[in-house]
């Protein structure tokens, strides 16, 4: 069910949705009794639930380093960056659309430049051939970093695994301006 982010101050933070999500972030996941937030949970128990295809390779040290990127992009990159940090630096801070640009810019290159020397240099996707975890996680964080014009000249390769992934009808389907609710 999409759950528009700044439709009537956010859908997130309205009752219906809190009983679901107390953290009032997107996504949730409900799976007949199970509910679940936080990216990378949801993406574990989808991986586990339904392995084929894997998003972990079976090779132990590839599937560490396929958590270590994505948990360098979901702890490091995107919370210093989400909506709620942003509007906070508006709302809260007072900090001009200029000053939050900047931060988003910082933090962004930031993260992004070495989650860059992270990934494999060799096939399409963040450690290879396969579309792996790294891959669900880094998509949106260039999706948001292109949106907000944060200069990515350091990540020629991020940029090469972004191209291939996006021709994957997956990724795809999943940008935000094809969602339901876009607008």
């Amino acid at each position: 069910i999409p759950v528009h982010l700044m439709r009537d101050g956010g859908e997130q933070y309205k009752e219906d949705y809190l009983a679901l999500n107390p953290q009032g972030r997107v996504p949730t996941l409900v799976d007949g009794d199970l509910t679940l937030g936080q990216s990378l949970a949801i993406i574990e128990y989808l991986e586990e639930k339904y392995p084929t295809p894997p998003l972990l390779p079976q090779d132990l040290g590839a599937r560490a380093k396929a958590r270590q990127i994505a948990q360098a992009i979901a702890c490091d990159v995107h919370p210093l960056n989400n909506l709620r940090v942003l509007q906070y630096l508006g709302h809260t801070i007072g900090a001009s659309q200029e000053v939050k640009d900047a931060w988003y810019q910082h933090w962004i290159r930031d993260g992004l430049t070495a989650v860059e020397k992270l990934v494999a240099g060799d096939g399409p996707y963040c450690l290879g051939g396969e579309v792996t975890l790294a891959d669900l996680l880094l998509i949106p964080q260039l999706y948001n970093a292109h949106r907000f014009q944060a200069p990515l000249d350091d990540c020629p390769r991020l940029l090469a695994i972004e191209a291939a992934c996006l021709k994957l009808p997956a990724f795809d389907q999943a940008q935000p301006e094809n969602q339901p609710d876009a607008i």
